[in-house]
């Protein structure tokens, strides 16, 4: 995901005792999203994937897919 925002890794531990996925519940359909999404191949798919090397770099296209179908899962 080189060009893009780089995200922090869920499994890191900060300065509190809890990761980000321990909030999460096992059985959360954001778990679903998120392998599903990764499994799809964007570029197998014809998705060109170009980052600008101007000004704030952009969040990675398959990011925005996962937060995209989560909201429309929950209507938002």
């Amino acid at each position: 995901m080189s060009g893009f925002i780089e995200r922090e890794g869920r499994n890191q531990a900060t300065l509190f005792p809890e990761r980000l996925d321990d909030y999460i519940a096992k059985e959360n359909p954001v778990r679903v999203i998120d392998v599903f999404v990764d499994v799809l191949g964007f570029r197998d798919l014809g998705f060109k994937v170009n980052s600008e090397k101007t000004g704030q770099p952009a969040y990675h296209p398959v990011i925005l897919l996962k937060i995209y179908i989560h909201g429309y899962l929950n209507r938002i």
